[in-house]
C-alpha cells in the first residue's frame, strides 16, 4: 500500500517531507500538478476535473490513501471524491480557522488563501461553524504562488506581495494568521518577520500529519512489506521547475517523472 500526495504544484512538497520524516514506513507518490497552477484562478469545476484525473492515477499506484495537499483542490474537489472512491481513505486541507479562533485574543485573525479556497464550500463552511466573534480579514496574496514555485522564496516581489497582504491586516490589529495554502509555509520564515513575535501564524501541516496517522491506525492500513521505502515524484510540468525544490527539502536527489495530459494522464518518463 502507498500514501499518495498530490498539490497543484510544488507546495505538497512541504507537506510530503513532513509526512516522510513523521510516518516513514510506508512507500509515498506524489503529483505536482505544474502544467496548470495555480489553481487559485481557476473555476472550480476545471479543478475538480484535475482532481478526478490525479486521483485515478495515484489509485492506479496503488495508493489507499490520499492526501489533497492543496487547500484549493480540496475546497473544490473533497466531498467528490469522497463520494466517487468510498473505499479510498482522503485527507483534505482546512484552513485553520478553529485553532486560530481558540487562541486569538484580540478577536482578529488575517487568513491568507487563494481566491478559489474563499470562495468554496469548505472554507465558509468552516467560518460559519467557528468565527462567530471573531473578524476575519482576507488577503489572496497575488502572485505569491507563482513567485514560490519559481523557488523565489526571498525575492523582493516575494517580501513586496507579503507586505502588501500583511501590513494592511497588522494595522487592523490582528493577533493571528492563517497559512490557507501549502505554496505558504515556504515563505513562513519570511511571515514571521513581518508580523512579529507577538502574532501566531497557523501552518496547517502538524494537523495534516496527525490526521494521516489517524487514519492509517482507525482502519489498519499497516504496511508491512520489507525494504528500503520509497518516494516517487511526478510532474505534469517542467523537470527542471521542481528538482531545486526537492534538493532544498531531501536529503538525497529524488527521480522526477513527467505526466503529459492528453485525454488520460499518459506517462512520459523523462527525466
Amino acid at each position: 500500500m502507498n500514501i499518495g500526495v498530490f498539490d497543484s504544484g510544488v507546495g505538497g512538497l512541504w507537506i510530503l517531507k513532513h509526512l516522510q520524516q513523521e510516518i516513514p514506513s510506508y512507500n509515498y507518490i506524489f503529483f505536482g500538478d505544474q502544467g496548470h497552477v495555480p489553481y487559485g484562478e481557476r473555476s472550480m469545476e476545471e479543478i475538480k476535473y484535475f482532481s478526478l484525473e490525479i486521483t485515478k492515477f495515484l489509485i492506479s499506484k496503488d495508493c489507499k490513501v490520499i492526501v489533497i495537499a492543496c487547500n484549493t483542490a480540496s475546497a473544490a474537489a473533497l466531498k467528490y471524491l469522497r463520494e466517487k472512491f468510498p473505499d479510498v481513505f482522503f485527507v483534505g486541507m482546512e484552513p485553520a480557522i478553529k485553532p486560530a479562533v481558540e487562541i486569538t485574543h484580540t478577536g482578529k485573525v488575517g487568513v491568507l488563501a487563494t481566491s478559489a479556497t474563499f470562495q468554496g464550500e469548505l472554507y465558509n463552511s468552516v467560518v460559519e461553524r467557528f468565527a462567530h466573534d471573531v473578524e476575519i480579514f482576507k488577503n489572496t496574496c497575488s502572485g505569491l504562488v507563482d513567485q514560490i514555485e519559481k523557488g523565489n522564496f526571498d525575492s523582493m516581489e516575494t517580501h513586496n506581495i507579503l507586505d502588501q497582504a500583511l501590513l494592511p491586516m497588522l494595522e487592523k490589529n490582528i493577533d493571528t494568521v492563517v497559512l490557507g495554502c501549502t505554496h505558504y509555509p515556504f515563505v513562513i520564515s519570511s511571515i514571521k518577520e513581518i508580523v512579529g513575535n507577538k502574532v501566531n501564524v497557523i501552518d496547517p501541516t502538524s494537523a495534516i500529519i496527525r490526521q494521516v496517522s489517524r487514519v492509517l491506525t482507525e482502519n489498519s492500513l499497516m504496511d508491512i512489506s520489507l525494504g528500503e521505502k520509497t518516494i516517487e515524484i511526478f510532474t505534469s510540468g517542467n523537470i527542471k521547475n521542481m528538482k531545486p525544490i526537492l534538493l532544498k527539502l531531501f536529503d538525497k536527489d529524488i527521480y522526477v517523472k513527467r505526466i503529459d495530459w492528453n485525454n488520460n494522464l499518459k506517462l512520459n518518463m523523462i527525466k
